[in-house]
Order: C-alpha cells, then structure tokens, then sequence
C-alpha cells in the first residue's frame, strides 16, 4: 500500500500541531507502508520512505489584495500537487491549505480521500481579519472536502461532536484517532543552555507558554492575566508568527503593560527548534494552555511527556488530555454557544487562569506529582504507533 499526504505544513515549515502530526504520522507509517508527502515548500527528499515533495509558489504576478495571496497560492499548489502524476492508493489530506488537492485527486484519478481535521474553519471566524473575503472560500471548501470524502477523521470526539453537528457526514465515515507524541524525544532532558540564551533565570521558576499568536490559542488572555500572578516566578512566553499585523500589535501592547508591572517576564518572539523547545518545557515549572478553541491541543500533551504539570483552558479535545487533578489544572470557561468561542466574562476567565497558576506555581511536590502522572498518560495513550496502526487499518478498509 501507498499513502500520499497533502499538507501545507512539513518540516522545516512547521508552526501548529498539524505540521507536527503530519511529520510523526508520516514517519511512524513509514516503517509499514510506502508514504509520499506532497507539502508547501522547497523540500526534496525523494527516493526515501517517506518521499518528500515540496511545491514552491510564484506569486509575483499576483495583483490581488494581499490577504487573499495565501488563498490562491493554496489552489495554485493544490493543481501542481495533482499535475504531478499520482500512484498512492489512498490520498490523506491536513488543514484546508490541501482540500482542493485532495477533491481533484479523488475525482481526476479515483483515489479513496482522507482528511484528519485538525481544526474547522467554522469555529475560527476571526480567521476572517487574516484572510478578508477568502475565509468564506475556505468555509466552502472544507465543507464540499469533508462531505465528499470516502473517511474522515476527527482528532478528538469533541471535534468528532462538532464535526457531527456542522457537516453532513455518514457516521460510518466519521472516526476518533488522536494526536500523539514521540516519546524517545519528547522527554525531561536539557540543561541550562537554551535559558540562559534568552535570559532566563536557571534558578528561579517559571511559568512558561509556547504557541503561535493568534485569537484560538488565548495567548491575549494570558498576558492580561498577569498582573494577577504572584511575582515570586517569571513568566516565558514563547509566541510567534502572529496571524495579523493588528493581534501582532495587540500583544505587543499587552506585554509592555504588563512587563511596566513586573519583573521577569521574557518574550521570545521567534519560532524555536525542537531541542529549545524541549529544554524550556522540561525545565518550566509549569506550563500553560489558555486556549479558546482546540481540537486537540499537542503542546500540552508536549508539556506532559516533557513531566510537567500543566495548567489549561477546559475546551475541546484539551479535556480529552489533561486530567484535572491528575496532570494539571484544567480551567472552567463561560464561553459563547456559538463561534467565536471567546469567554462570555473575559476578566473572570482570566482571574481563574492566575488563580490557578498562582496554586500550582506555590506547591512543588504537586508539581512533580502532576508532572510525573503526565509522562504516564502520554506513554499510555499517545504513542504514535498505536495511531499509525489504527491509520493503516482505516486506509485499508477504503483500498
């Protein structure tokens, strides 16, 4: 059997939780079947298992307003991923950056279609501010991708739930496989190096956060947090590539105002590769997840196999990983019905988020506890062969 992945996201160009699924699930899938991954990119990586195939884009011709760029050049990478000749069984597509890729595959060249939702553009509306008009050809396109599609797999059953209730799916082609972790890498390791390059105390304890900037992922909501946390620990955020010019501004103007507040506080602005990322989780003394929407959450089941206790946001697939009480604190949310999840009572969220900080931060034997019934959990239920061989089960049902 041949699997071909189409993803915006593989390494190098990784920056969310689906650029990371798709470099361990290729991976880990390769060792049983031939895999070839078509992605955004300059990648060439071929005659290996996986084969790796990146299509570039020449978007100096384009005239159109700058947020749609990104929208064309996903349809004009999706056509080149399909003029290139495709002999896999199955096509298995991530993130709407793909879907037309895997609508023409599956009706030019009768392949079985599969597409993991990692998130649904319907409950991201402020995916709008980034995108203007193209949000609503993404909206389209996910759903015609999703309703056509011979398998469809939810990353969660609070996303499986979702997916339910926004698409008209036969339940027979609707399936749970969850995001995993590679445990050999993401374990506790690193010493001091990566802190002291970005001048944190290797001493004193800190409260860290790693994600991109943007609405989903709460990161605002945190930051305003802080002048509600005891100031006896600094606070990492590791936030970068934010989704718009005007969040990229709203967080630098929430950090200033509360970096005027207190010490300790480090923004590292950049994307860090793996081993600093490692390092920083396995050090931290606890981790945080504010977000308000997430189909699943990777980083803190990132955090959790690194043994560290973490404090989280109690919204979609984050409850499916973290155990309150177990591995962390997870943090009740009044949110809207309807998208956009925001809090109903912003400050109180955020008031409960310090709140819980401030408990956990205070006690380091819970710490630990948490951190070491983390590790556990991860080793129990995420590894990635056990969601390889539930993958390769499914294409083989379809071929």
């Amino acid at each position: 059997m041949k699997a071909l992945f189409l993803t915006n996201e593989y390494p190098p160009h990784v920056y969310g939780g689906a650029g990371v699924h798709v470099e361990y699930l290729a991976r880990e899938l390769a060792k049983s079947i031939e895999v070839e991954v078509r992605c955004f990119g300059e990648q060439d990586s071929l005659g290996t298992n996986p084969a790796v195939r990146g299509f570039g884009l020449d978007a100096s011709g384009y005239t159109c307003p700058q947020p749609l760029r990104s929208v064309f050049g996903a349809v004009q990478r999706c056509l080149d991923f399909n003029t290139c000749a495709i002999e896999a069984d199955v096509v298995h597509c991530h993130t709407w950056y793909s879907h037309f890729g895997g609508i023409l595959a599956k009706l030019n060249y009768g392949r079985p279609l599969v597409i993991t939702v990692h998130s649904l553009e319907p409950l991201r509306p402020w995916k709008r501010e980034q995108l203007g008009g193209g949000y609503d050809f993404t909206v389209w396109l996910e759903k015609t991708a999703l309703e056509m599609a011979d398998a469809v797999i939810a990353v969660s059953n609070e996303t499986k739930a979702d997916v339910e209730r926004l698409f008209a799916i036969e339940p027979s082609r609707l399936h749970v496989i969850y995001n995993g972790i590679d445990l050999a890498e993401y374990r506790p390791g690193g010493k001091s190096g990566a802190l002291v390059r970005h001048g944190i105390d290797p001493v004193k304890p800190f409260l860290l956060f790693v994600g991109r900037i943007t609405r989903q992922k709460g990161i605002i909501h945190l930051v305003r947090a802080i002048e509600m946390m005891e100031r006896d620990f600094q606070i990492v955020l590791c936030a970068g590539a934010p989704d718009t010019p005007e969040i990229a501004a709203e967080m630098s103007a929430a950090v200033r105002e509360a970096q005027a507040k207190r010490d300790g506080i480090i923004w590292i602005e950049e994307m860090l590769d793996k081993p600093t990322v490692i390092e920083l989780y396995s050090r931290a003394a606890v981790f945080c997840c504010p977000s308000i929407y997430e189909p699943f959450g990777i980083i803190n089941l990132e955090a959790m196999a690194c043994e560290t206790a973490v404090v989280a946001s109690a919204v979609g697939g984050i409850k499916e990983v973290v155990v309150d009480g177990e591995t962390g604190f997870l943090v009740p949310v009044a949110q809207r019905k309807e998208a956009p999840f925001e809090p109903i009572d912003a400050r109180k969220f955020e008031s409960d988020l310090a709140a819980r900080i401030n408990e956990l931060m205070a006690q380091p034997e819970l710490q630990k506890k948490f951190g070491r019934a983390g590790r556990k959990r991860a080793e129990e239920k995420f590894s990635w062969s056990a969601i390889a061989e539930e993958t390769q089960r499914l294409y083989a049902s379809l071929v």
